[in-house]
């Protein structure tokens, strides 16, 4: 079978990584005073790992809520005789002065730090350090660190400094980039206002790629200062005017600009100014004008436009200005303009809105340092899947998880990208999508539910999740998965979409899993969980599809499992038969006391009068086929197999209960169709070869019977597993047993032989 797209396995040396940085202790460190960490003295790591160790360190902070941050983590990195750091990716506000303190001594060739907001004027200290080696830095939303902490000198204690966020008040202005001579790509995005961007890069000779978004430029001549070396400048969302545009069209050797915007603007893009850039910039392969509000005259009419298919060919452009480009351009960003609907567009790739291609572009090329304009496109992926069809499905659903990862803290990307999730893995896309995948959903849609409390997030998690194979797919997770659900149903008053989705979830999650998965999930709480939701409805009078799933996952989380099914005793939740109109609930409340009546131990607190009549009441009921009839006779064949001497009340009697169960049974159609699902047969089969009780022989042996007859094929290989035909010819052996029993009894043996039999069966 030819595996699908997106099914790589993760490589050895990031399964490697991943596994040493979780077991740190027992492969490359050791606990040295005070409990310090401290890597082993005979180890030596090249780069290629630790620049790997620290870069996948960060995304499993970020990513995967089980993995224990290490303190003093980035001190292994501190002696650069035993390892070696050049490129290095740290983002959000974990980062401290501290970590980048540890490595100083590193000869780093790359630093990007993105929304590092727990950085200081102390860090921009360290950065000093890097200045001989350092050729790619990223400050990207890290506008703190150009100020000291809480206003106060620069040498202030560590703990304090750690205790108090850096704020707004004194700027650092002693820090500049001098001596920073191999420093090409710099990345200043969002560098506050009172930091002046010119005395601070002017001592920079070698820059060749600069990105100001967002910062004001009052003056803009300065950068003609490199325009014999600048390839690529982006000055998103800074406010343009003609002196900027003048400057920018001076900077010959550019290759790609980008002077979009997210804001509004007074300014406005003409053709000539358009123009002036083509031809201005000769060397340019990529240009973003994303958000700018285009003057009508920059378009060629309708009727106008070059007949045929969409080219890309710049003689045939749409856009009047890009008629003079020599080749089409690589990269066009057009999101937010009106010039992305016109018909041909001379650029490989466009960012926009007109159709999917666009907007998957615009998604994949905004994420990182654009969330606001990423998270616009993702809402029109999102409709692309709910009311067209998404034709790019591995390319979307990579595009969407990346945004959430790269983006956790950010609501508005998180309810966006959640929706979206839902929609592209229905059934409809199912079929296209590989295991890992669908685990790289998986993982998403929990970092999000563990992250927001909200309802809107929430809710799409809940949703994306009833998408898959529940419990299959989501076993990989599930110890985290049944306590995110548990904690979504804790509030007594949550909103009914999310409480009966949740319950539905947490209903799939404990059917069809081993014992110990259930023993496990009753330890955190599951079955006190379902409870207070009964007890809540029930104090509400009001019995709907909450209550319902309720009963059903209790009565699948006590199947063989006797720890769960003293739990349920400690309840008052029987009243639920004060519905007597609601079949559905009946049997899912039958279903479970027929768990409970399988313990031993537990079945006295069944033997009460009150019980014991509501359940012989029910042996008479016709609800939902034959189901709660025989589940009413299941809990009592459990209850009268003790004994008479059990029975320790005077009314009902126990031959009153027992008569009556006799006529419930033999009012039943064997040929019923049936709503349950036995794994195992060991309860019943408990009830065949004796003499104290033959109504629960009689009830054991018809249940046999209808199940091998009507589904031969699942249950005649299940019943001769676990040796059911040993303990049927018994019951033919017994004289207490009704000539009923054994004629059923060796029809079932006689089924179950003619299966073995039927080769059609046999090779299923």
């Amino acid at each position: 079978m030819a595996a699908k797209a997106g099914d790589n396995p993760d490589s050895l040396m990031a399964l490697t990584t991943a596994f040493c940085l979780r077991n740190l202790r027992r492969t490359m460190c050791y606990l040295g005073e005070r409990n310090k960490l401290c890597l082993r003295s005979d180890i030596f790591l090249p780069s290629e790992i630790c620049d790997k160790l620290v870069n996948t360190y960060m995304e499993l902070v970020h990513m995967d809520s089980n993995f224990e941050p290490q303190d003093g983590f980035f001190q292994l990195f501190s002696d650069p005789h035993s390892t070696r750091l050049t490129r290095v990716q740290l983002r959000e506000d974990f980062v401290r002065d501290r970590d980048l303190e540890a490595i100083g001594k590193q000869d780093l060739i790359e630093l990007h730090l993105t929304y590092c907001n727990n950085l200081s004027a102390h860090s921009l200290r360290t950065l000093t350090r890097f200045r001989q080696t350092l050729v790619s830095l990223s400050l990207f939303g890290c506008s703190r660190i150009f100020y000291r902490k809480g206003g106060a000198p620069l040498a202030c204690d560590e703990e304090e400094e750690e205790e108090r966020p850096a704020s707004r008040q004194a700027p650092d202005t002693d820090f500049s980039f001098q001596g920073f001579n191999r420093l090409r790509l710099l990345n200043l995005g969002g560098l506050p206002e009172e930091v002046d961007a010119e005395a601070l890069l002017k001592p920079l000779p070698a820059l060749t790629s600069l990105d100001l978004s967002g910062v004001p430029l009052p003056k803009a001549a300065f950068l003609a200062h490199w325009k014999e070396r600048l390839a690529s400048l982006v000055l998103y969302n800074v406010d343009l005017s003609e002196e900027i545009i003048n400057t920018v069209v001076e900077l010959g050797h550019l290759r790609h600009l980008d002077i979009s915007r997210e804001r509004t603007s007074k300014f406005k893009m003409t053709r000539k100014i358009l123009t002036a850039i083509v031809q201005g910039l000769v060397n340019l392969v990529s240009l973003d004008i994303s958000g700018h509000i285009m003057l009508n005259n920059c378009t060629v009419p309708h009727f106008e436009e070059a007949m045929g298919r969409p080219s890309i060919e710049p003689c045939k452009s749409s856009i009047y200005p890009f008629q003079e480009l020599k080749r089409p351009l690589q990269f066009l960003g057009l999101y937010n303009t009106t010039l992305c609907n016109v018909t041909h567009i001379p650029a490989y790739k466009v960012t926009g809105s007109k159709n999917e291609d666009q907007v998957l572009n615009a998604i994949e090329v905004y994420t990182e340092f654009r969330p606001e304009l990423a998270h616009r496109a993702i809402n029109q992926l999102f409709d692309i899947a709910r009311i067209q069809h998404c034709s790019q499905l591995l390319r979307a659903l990579q595009l969407v998880i990346a945004a959430l990862k790269c983006h956790k803290y950010d609501k508005s990307i998180q309810v966006t990208g959640s929706a979206a999730l839902f929609y592209l893995t229905n059934t409809e896309y199912r079929s296209d999508q590989s295991v890992w995948l669908r685990r790289q959903v998986i993982q998403v849609v929990l970092n999000g539910m563990e992250q927001y409390q909200e309802v809107t997030v929430q809710r799409n998690c809940c949703l994306t999740l009833c998408n898959f194979s529940i419990p299959e797919e989501l076993e990989f997770q599930y110890g985290r998965v049944n306590l995110l659900l548990l904690k979504i149903l804790e509030p007594a008053r949550q909103d009914e979409s999310i409480q009966r989705i949740a319950v539905h979830l947490c209903n799939a999650l404990v059917c069809q899993v081993d014992n110990h998965h259930k023993e496990a999930v009753g330890k955190m709480g599951f079955v006190k969980t379902m409870l207070n939701l009964i007890q809540k409805k029930l104090q509400d009078r009001m019995c709907d599809q909450v209550m319902e799933f309720s009963w059903s996952a209790l009565w699948n989380i006590t199947d063989e499992t006797p720890d769960n099914c003293q739990m349920i005793l400690f309840c008052q939740g029987m009243l639920g038969f004060e519905f007597p109109d609601k079949q559905e609930l009946h049997r899912n409340m039958l279903g479970l006391l027929g768990n409970v009546a399988e313990v031993r131990g537990l079945r006295p607190q069944l033997l009460t009068p009150q019980f014991i009549s509501v359940f012989s009441n029910l042996l008479d009921s016709k609800a939902d086929g034959i189901e709660v009839s025989y589940n009413a006779c299941g809990v009592l064949s459990h209850i009268v197999f003790d004994g008479p001497e059990a029975w320790a009340m005077e009314e009902p009697l126990r031959d009153t209960v027992m008569d009556k169960m006799m006529d419930a049974i033999q009012s039943w159609d064997v040929t019923s169709r049936r709503n349950i699902n036995y794994r195992s047969f060991e309860p019943i089969l408990r009830l065949l070869p004796q003499s104290i009780a033959p109504v629960s022989q009689h009830w054991a042996t018809w249940a046999l019977f209808n199940l091998v007859s009507v589904y031969p094929s699942k249950y005649c290989p299940l019943l001769i597993k676990e040796g059911g035909i040993v303990l049927l010819e018994k019951v033919l052996e017994l004289q207490t047993s009704h000539e009923e029993t054994k004629d059923m009894a060796q029809k079932v043996m006689e089924q179950c032989e003619n299966f073995k039999e039927d080769p059609m069966e046999t090779t299923r």
